[in-house]
């Protein structure tokens, strides 16, 4: 079956930043589409959903913007193609169209909270390295795409990458860095098989081309699994996070967007409220949960990664703040008694159903769930609404101008 070449009039944007259009044999989804728009598009004939790409468009909308050199290229910026006040209002509607889908629950929802910097928000970036240069995996099943400018990042991982030869990064099959926006400084890690050694002239490259440390990364199924060693000078440098200042690495997890990022766990320091004690699960190295400490006699951060715990222990040492308590420990298996509040930032997957019969089971009376996907955040206040709990703020953050991502703030109380 070969694709066709179809006219179609684009009526609304669904998620994943795709036009979703209608003909004689059902729904298609276009990407590169912007709502009101009449396009021709190439569609993959095929089961279900079709879906197509645009070829041409013969009505644009008012929100369309000239094609912006290099940036709709991207894989991630699947939203660059749109003024950035209608990218606002888009996620906002992704978000409502989530709670009255999933969750049953048709009500409006606040206006999305714009980034701080429409371009060059992103601290963290990871590449593959080919011989023609530093690539992203190309999402849609054709080659790398090589980058020379990637108008996502922040300045200073640009600068690195433009004084980076490729050829000298063997064997490292790929490049991921983080940048600070507080001290300007960028650490890099190596991902490739083999011993520290056999990577030291790659590493002394990019120390040359400005990093201030790098470390080794062993491929893996799951990013950064497998092990991770320091080859030269610093692991970690500081970032600034709305109130508080944390240990980040080009490995372990934050907020590609601290500004942004700072916004939210401000508000979700402020919807939690005041009390005895918080819990913040999910918490990592407890960027949210440090928010909460002026707040509460005592704030407990749960996570999972060791990694993220001991960066955590290590910045609160730092900071003073002697009532914040890391624990290991699985949010689904949760049993602390005597919580006021409770803060989560689950992984896309959401809350599972455990997690949340221990939330329900829990003695707190009010919920802070951030969330970086609408569909399983509406499925989890769909489950809670069930239960007895009522759907209080809810607010679109922007972490990611130019792509079809949206973060959400919101607050549920018994």
């Amino acid at each position: 079956m070969s694709d066709a070449l179809l006219t179609l009039e684009i009526e609304k944007l669904v998620a994943g930043g795709l036009g979703l259009a209608r003909d004689e044999s059902g729904v298609v989804l276009v990407r590169g589409a912007l709502p009101g728009e009449q396009v021709t598009a190439q569609v993959r004939a095929g089961k279900g959903v079709r879906q197509g790409v645009v070829s041409e468009v013969l009505r644009p909308s008012p929100d369309r913007l000239p094609q912006t050199a290099g940036a709709a290229e991207l894989p991630t910026a699947d939203l660059a193609h749109a003024r950035y006040e209608a990218q606002l209002g888009y996620k906002k509607a992704f978000v409502e169209e989530a709670l009255s889908r999933i969750a049953k629950l048709r009500r409006a929802v606040n206006d999305t909270v714009p980034s701080p910097q429409e371009w060059g928000y992103r601290n963290t970036a990871q590449y593959l390295v080919t011989p023609q240069g530093l690539a992203y995996r190309e999402r849609r099943g054709r080659d790398p795409l090589v980058v020379g400018q990637d108008p996502l990042v922040m300045p200073q991982i640009q600068a690195v990458m433009d004084r980076l030869d490729p050829a000298l990064l063997d064997p490292a099959t790929e490049v991921a860095f983080r940048a600070s926006a507080l001290t300007g400084e960028v650490v890099a890690a190596l991902i490739g098989a083999g011993e520290p050694r056999q990577f030291l002239r790659a590493s002394d490259h990019l120390m040359d081309a400005g990093v201030v440390g790098v470390s080794l990364a062993q491929p893996a199924g799951r990013r950064f699994s497998a092990g991770v060693r320091l080859i030269a000078g610093e692991s970690e440098i500081r970032e600034q996070f709305g109130d508080v200042q944390v240990s980040v690495s080009a490995t372990g997890f934050a907020q590609v967007n601290p500004a942004a990022a700072g916004l939210a766990y401000r508000r979700a320091a402020e919807l939690a409220g005041e009390g005895d004690h918080a819990v913040d699960l999910y918490g990592g190295a407890g960027a949210i949960g440090r928010h909460l400490a002026s707040r509460f006699r005592k704030v407990t951060v749960l996570d999972s990664s060791p990694e993220a715990l001991a960066r955590g222990r290590q910045d609160v040492a730092v900071s003073g703040q002697s009532n914040v308590i890391f624990r290991n420990g699985d949010a689904a298996r949760f049993t602390e008694l005597g919580t006021d509040v409770i803060v989560v930032d689950p992984p896309r997957a959401g809350l599972d159903e455990e997690a949340r019969e221990q939330i329900h089971a829990s003695t707190a009376d009010r919920l802070v769930y951030v969330s970086c996907d609408p569909a399983t955040w509406a499925r989890d206040v769909g489950d809670l609404l069930r239960r007895g709990w009522k759907l209080g703020e809810v607010t679109p953050h922007d972490f990611y101008p130019q792509t079809s991502h949206v973060e959400i703030v919101s607050v549920l109380n018994r």
